[in-house]
């Protein structure tokens, strides 16, 4: 891929829960105003709609999507809200949460060099601790919820292909500052 030639349109962020996607989301949309689309909140929605709790039930409805619609599911949906906002002026879209290796592929053939991606990646322990913490009351987990929600995404969602292809690796073990840092030597070699 020749990004200098042809930067990116889309910025997929992978990771395991709790590695940091989503303040890494927030510090490329608030830095450079850019758009996003957040691939948990499409989830969240349907969790919503069915009248179900988001913690005990977002791995059931994230699994009955795929199996209803398709393992690229959000992909799609995510795919169509990108391309909108890329109609409507944005520069470039951030994805929040690519999940699966199926949508991996259904992003990289809609989108070709126009998408990478970039894993975020922290200790098992200290993703763990981080997703313990959350102030989000939505997203509350004990740990028995963590280690269940990981092994369903490992093995129900396939979410290691995109972790494992990822185009860049960010290190989040340490501070917010060396986060950002990384994310934007990343940025700045891409765009």
């Amino acid at each position: 891929m020749n990004i200098s030639n042809n930067p990116p349109k889309i910025i997929a962020l992978v990771g395991m829960m709790g590695a940091g996607k989503g303040v890494s989301v927030e510090h490329l949309t608030k830095k450079f105003d850019w758009p996003s689309v957040y691939f948990g909140g499409m989830v969240y929605e349907e969790v919503a709609k069915r009248g179900l709790d988001i913690v005990k039930d977002e791995i059931f409805v994230r699994e009955d999507m795929r199996a209803k619609e398709g393992p690229a599911v959000l992909a799609k949906r995510a795919a169509t809200k990108a391309r909108e906002l890329l109609a409507n002026g944005a520069k470039v879209v951030v994805l929040d949460g690519l999940y699966s290796w199926t949508e991996e592929k259904f992003l990289r053939q809609e989108f070709g060099d126009e998408i990478i991606t970039i894993a975020i990646i922290v200790s098992k322990k200290l993703r763990r601790q981080r997703a313990l913490e959350r102030k989000d009351k939505k997203r509350q987990y004990t740990m028995e919820e963590i280690i269940r929600r990981e092994v369903a995404e490992i093995e129900n969602l396939e979410k290691g292909g995109p972790i494992a292809f990822a185009d860049f690796y960010v290190m989040n073990n340490g501070s917010f500052d060396e986060l950002y840092r990384q994310l934007d030597q990343i940025i700045e070699s891409v765009i």
